[in-house]
């Protein structure tokens, strides 16, 4: 099944170009190494959050902008592949002494996906989600997950991914677990929705909000959602 190398990042709203054509310029060498698809997300609408968020998790300056990518590649296999030849191809090592962004504040992990609901098309806006599940609750999460993302597609959606954490390292800075103040038995969960637009983003949470199927059960949550958080993205390199 698909697996995905997750990222967010704290860019320089000034470098958005500079950031996009170096994404644009390095999706290439991350296809020839075995990637599948590679999607780089700016920053839309972002919203603080009481005890977590996408600024608070790369320490986002005011001058910056929240980016969420995922490279997505066939299986497990063929991503570790991938990065054990990125360790000693000097394209990499060009690219980390290139980015327009402050790389010791980058977040990134590797996850295992456990949903993955196609509609039609690929979206050009993105919601994008972190959230900390207790590793006894990956079932009862991924059926909840499944559920929603039935409801999603039918309201538009591209497609709806979750995706649960299998390698997400301890960082210096920041790293994801810190983001969503993860306890020792939790795993990070990386998932996004991709829409059409935003005006058909914006459409369909207003139906999902008042969809039966879409409220949740306070007391049976499989997860903590004060610490999970969320923000909409605009597709920027979709390659």
């Amino acid at each position: 099944m698909t697996y995905v190398d997750g990222f967010v990042a704290a860019v320089p709203r000034v470098n958005r170009e500079k950031f996009r054509e170096h994404a644009a310029g390095f999706a290439p060498l991350f296809k020839e190494l075995g990637a599948r698809r590679i999607v780089e997300c700016w920053g839309d609408d972002v919203p603080d959050g009481k005890v977590t968020d996408f600024k608070g998790a790369v320490q986002a300056k005011d001058d910056e902008v929240v980016v969420f990518s995922f490279v997505e590649y066939p299986d497990k296999a063929a991503r570790d592949a991938a990065n054990e030849k990125m360790r000693s191809d000097p394209r990499m090592q060009q690219m980390g002494a290139e980015m327009p962004f402050d790389g010791a504040r980058l977040i990134f992990g590797g996850f295992d996906c456990i949903v993955d609901e196609s509609g039609n098309g690929r979206g050009t806006y993105v919601d994008g989600f972190v959230v900390p599940v207790p590793g006894s609750n990956r079932e009862a999460y991924r059926e909840m997950a499944a559920k929603a993302a039935k409801v999603f597609v039918e309201f538009g959606a591209n497609r709806v991914v979750e995706a649960w954490g299998d390698d997400v390292p301890d960082g210096k800075v920041t790293d994801f677990r810190r983001a969503v103040k993860a306890e020792p038995q939790e795993t990070v969960v990386f998932s996004w929705v991709e829409w059409p637009s935003k005006q058909v983003r914006v459409d369909a949470w207003e139906r999902a909000m008042k969809d039966e199927r879409m409220q949740p059960d306070k007391d049976k949550m499989p997860f903590d959602g004060q610490r999970m958080f969320w923000g909409g993205f605009e597709a920027i390199v979709d390659a």
